[in-house]
């Protein structure tokens, strides 16, 4: 029988606006008898239909961002819709975590003036802190100097924080290069809500035939999917570059290319796909999470090539409707997710040819390339809000109701 706590614990916890990734995983930590969380927002972001700089396109994410527990959102100065060490610029915190009568802090991101100043309020009021961030020791290159300040201010962050929760392998690796003891982190992964797109992409049906015709795509031919803006940092160029090299022949027996996103390299792409000659190659523009399944249903393939990536929460997603996986080695769940040649193909940052022939692979050996699927899926399964919702009890001290799987 479990016992709960005459009063449940009080968690506040601390972000920078409402993000669709993180909507379901707060519903369920809401619904605990234990845990009463109220979330304090710092700007009201992508709550409603907003024009994206780096998509260029109005951004809205069909899904209820703020439904289903207690939020705030913290009064300002200026706009909420820049980012950076000071902005959004927030007050009233103070207040109201007096008020609350807190006795835990969980804050997602330490790098901002508002999250620092948050945690030493916390750490004077006497409540446990937490922190959430997703950096790895692959973010940036640092010299000497940077990497010596970078400590110092590890140093004066393990003072302030009870306990680091971490998304996965490589950012427990970055605070462990910090000084962050084994100890005082508690693995809460970067998860989806996997079965939302499970249950989405198998009512799409495998072929997904109305977006086929929508895209201009013949049934039963293969589809390389990516999902991503359409950035330098992603990558999307190393992909068509690779596709290329795989769709010479004829033109019935290519593979389709599409890409999902939008951004500053959507003409050049176009244009480079028009001058090479490639017809099979499609720009969907950004879709919303609705959407979504329904591509992943049609894909056979799903590439990740990122310069850099901290996780690559993409890659959740297509693990999780089954669809076989492709990612470059700097893309930040590849060691958590993608074991090369089990649940997946990895791939050498930048290297087309490599790329390419992880393409043919998987097109080609039908029997490959759906057993890793399975697999993915099946690693997938264990990867999700309830492991996260695990490592939070653990981090703030809660027993666990439920047996571990």
């Amino acid at each position: 029988m479990t016992v709960v706590p005459a009063r449940p614990l009080r968690l506040a916890y601390l972000v920078s606006h409402p993000i669709h990734y993180q909507a379901p995983l707060l519903r369920m930590i809401a619904a605990q008898p234990d845990i009463d969380l109220t979330v304090f927002f710092q700007s009201d972001y992508l709550l409603r239909p907003t024009v994206d700089p780096d998509y260029g396109v109005t951004i809205d994410w069909e899904t209820d961002l703020i439904g289903g527990f207690n939020s705030v959102f913290l009064p300002r100065i200026g706009s909420g819709n820049q980012f950076s060490f000071f902005r959004p610029w927030t007050y009233g915190l103070w207040r109201r975590l007096v008020a609350g009568r807190f006795d835990a802090l969980w804050v997602h991101g330490y790098a901002r003036f508002d999250n620092i100043l948050a945690m030493m309020m916390g750490r004077v009021l006497g409540l446990r802190i937490l922190v959430r961030d997703e950096v790895t020791q692959d973010s940036k290159a640092r010299g000497p100097i940077r990497s010596g300040l970078k400590r110092l201010f590890f140093q004066f962050l393990r003072g302030l924080c009870d306990g680091f929760t971490v998304i996965g392998t490589r950012n427990a690796a970055y605070y462990r290069q910090n000084g962050i003891p084994d100890q005082r982190m508690f693995l809460v992964p970067y998860a989806v809500d996997n079965a939302f797109f499970q249950n989405r992409s198998a009512a799409a049906g495998r072929q997904s035939p109305d977006l086929r015709r929508e895209l201009g795509l013949d049934m039963n031919v293969p589809v390389i999917l990516f999902v991503a803006r359409l950035l330098e940092l992603k990558r999307p160029d190393t992909l068509l570059a690779a596709y290329a090299r795989i769709a010479g022949g004829a033109e019935a027996e290519q593979p389709y290319l599409v890409f999902v996103g939008d951004g500053p390299m959507h003409e050049s792409l176009a244009a480079e796909a028009a001058r090479l000659g490639l017809n099979r190659v499609r720009f969907a523009g950004f879709e919303g999470q609705l959407r979504l399944p329904a591509y992943y249903a049609m894909a056979d393939v799903f590439v990740l090539p990122s310069e850099w990536e901290p996780w690559g929460l993409v890659v959740n997603e297509a693990m999780s409707c089954g669809v076989p996986v492709i990612v470059s080695d700097r893309v930040g769940c590849q060691t958590d997710l993608v074991r090369d040649g089990d649940t997946g193909l990895v791939v050498p940052t930048g290297d087309i040819d490599a790329l390419a022939a992880a393409l043919r692979r998987l097109l080609t050996d039908r029997t490959a390339a759906a057993t890793m699927g399975e697999a993915g899926r099946a690693l997938i399964d264990r990867w999700d809000y309830a492991a996260d919702l695990r490592g939070l009890r653990q981090a703030l001290g809660v027993p666990d109701p439920l047996p571990a799987p």
